[in-house]
């Protein structure tokens, strides 16, 4: 496989409240070369393992328990701490198999996940053999290079999830509160040696628009790294809408930042899709899906070998990111000096303040707040209409208190933020963040469009370190600007850190 040499740039990943951050040292290792030899090897022990047990590794059935003690037997060698836990599905004992690594901070864990499980119809050694072996491997490498991380980093496989995602269902269901809280981020790799792949991303962002919209806060920023990886090997990705269909859905049900990679499944490749990326079009991802040919003849080697080297350089940049320092934070829950600046509009004018629900073909102004119950919302009241307190006839502005930034970087701004607006709004109606220091620019826009728009909280994130050792405020302005529309902003935990 192909040794990256790519020192990616800072990530940032916050969820609501508990700051999950990735600031990347002066000097890094690159991450580590996935011998595809070597993961194809544990793809050849599955099969043997379904072979020998009536040609599956399904949940309950003899195979399956095969598979999870062979994983464990591996990373027991490599001095991990394993775990097998088991659960009770369909009246069959699953099991799922959970390894952590020594070292790093216990509050702050990056976990790596993948299910181990075929369907009964066959061996299952793209899905999800592929994902389980990039990640068994990925760990053991962790174990070779004896690596050092400064976050916790634990892996798993998970059982039954064929059957509804049953054994990380069970995983998540039953961590103490305490101990879910500290799961800052989770990465998922289900079937990524499709015969016939396509290259995808769980769609953090909800850059597509489509589907179930973003994942939590921080997800956008873990995709942000996969796509890192696949940017530096000439490889064009697309995303992939969070739908529930795999072992992230219980991690982004109670709110844990996720990402993954995925080469397809029963979804047909289009023309398009072909141009992009080679392959058959008009012809499924994977044409052996749930069946009993899904063996290791089923397997593209180069998109196994790429999708290895991901989950690689995933863990290593995530896992041995230095902490960052925070230079200065809002969460609005104490005025500390934020001040409107002149506008035009006459209404809905930016105020600090515990904001009111509207709703207006869906909601439009959130009544919720991403920490405490506070944040800088466009006419904080919700009226007797939707539309009593919107931003209307023109522009509203508010800027911070004067921060003095260190001389010295990198400078990252994160901040939560929604933008909601009617269908008869236009791209002349916006939300936009300025720093003004010795020059003004814009570090964030996001434009209305012609199309009804709900509120929902998203995460953004900025290089400030053009501006090290200036004063600097932040300016954050919304506008109506053209034809008269609802329009409603928010903007909640603003950060700078080092």
């Amino acid at each position: 496989m192909r040794r990256l040499l790519v020192i990616i740039a800072a990530l940032a990943l916050a969820l609501p409240g508990v700051p999950f951050q990735v600031n990347r040292p002066a000097v890094a290792a690159a991450p580590p070369d996935i011998s595809l030899t070597n993961v194809k090897a544990h793809l050849t022990q599955f099969q043997a393992i379904a072979n020998a047990n009536g040609g599956n590794r399904a949940h309950g059935r003899p195979g399956y328990l095969a598979s999870a003690n062979y994983v464990r037997g591996q990373l027991d060698a490599a001095g991990y701490s394993t775990t097998l836990q088991s659960f009770t599905y369909n009246g069959a004992t699953g099991y799922n198999v959970i390894a952590d690594w020594p070292g790093g901070d216990p509050n702050d864990i990056l976990m790596v996940g993948a299910h181990l499980d075929s369907v009964t119809a066959g061996p299952g050694i793209n899905d999800n053999g592929s994902g389980s072996a990039a990640i068994l491997e990925t760990a053991l490498e962790v174990s070779r290079q004896n690596l050092a991380p400064t976050k916790h980093l634990r892996f798993a496989w998970w059982g039954a999830e064929e059957l509804g995602l049953r054994g990380s269902q069970y995983y998540v269901n039953n961590l103490p509160a305490a101990e879910r809280s500290k799961i800052k981020g989770y990465l998922n790799f289900d079937m990524v040696g499709s015969p016939n792949p396509g290259y995808f991303l769980y769609d953090g962002d909800n850059s597509d628009g489509v589907g179930a919209g973003p994942g939590p806060a921080g997800s956008a920023q873990l995709e942000q790294v996969l796509a890192d990886y696949f940017t530096s090997i000439g490889v064009p990705t697309r995303g992939t809408d969070f739908d529930g269909r795999s072992d992230y859905g219980p991690f982004i049900g109670v709110g844990i930042a996720a990402g993954g990679t995925f080469t397809g499944a029963e979804g047909v490749k289009s023309s398009a899709q072909a141009t992009l990326w080679g392959g058959t079009a008009g012809q499924a991802f994977d044409v052996c899906y749930h069946r009993a040919c899904d063996t290791t003849a089923n397997i593209n080697d180069t998109a196994l070998n790429r999708n290895a080297d991901a989950v690689a350089y995933a863990v290593w940049t995530i896992g041995t990111a230095t902490p960052p320092v925070t230079v200065w934070s809002d969460d609005f829950e104490t005025a500390t000096g934020w001040t409107q600046v002149a506008g035009t509009a006459t209404s809905g004018l930016w105020e600090r303040g515990d904001p009111q629900a509207t709703a207006s073909s869906g909601t439009k102004q959130l009544g919720t707040t991403v920490s405490g119950v506070n944040d800088l919302v466009t006419g904080r009241l919700a009226g007797a209409a939707a539309g009593d307190y919107d931003v209307d006839g023109g522009t509203t502005a508010i800027q911070s208190p004067p921060i003095t930034l260190p001389a010295t970087g990198p400078l990252r701004l994160s901040l939560s933020w929604y933008l909601a607006h009617g269908s008869n709004a236009s791209s002349a109606d916006y939300l936009r963040v300025r720093i003004a220091g010795a020059t003004t620019g814009t570090v964030f826009q996001q434009l209305g469009a012609a199309t009804d728009r709900d509120g929902v909280w998203n995460t953004a994130t900025a290089d400030l370190s053009g501006y090290a050792g200036q004063t600097v405020r932040i300016l954050v302005e919304a506008a109506d600007a053209a034809t008269a529309s609802l329009v409603e902003a928010g903007v909640d935990d603003v950060k700078i850190t080092r």
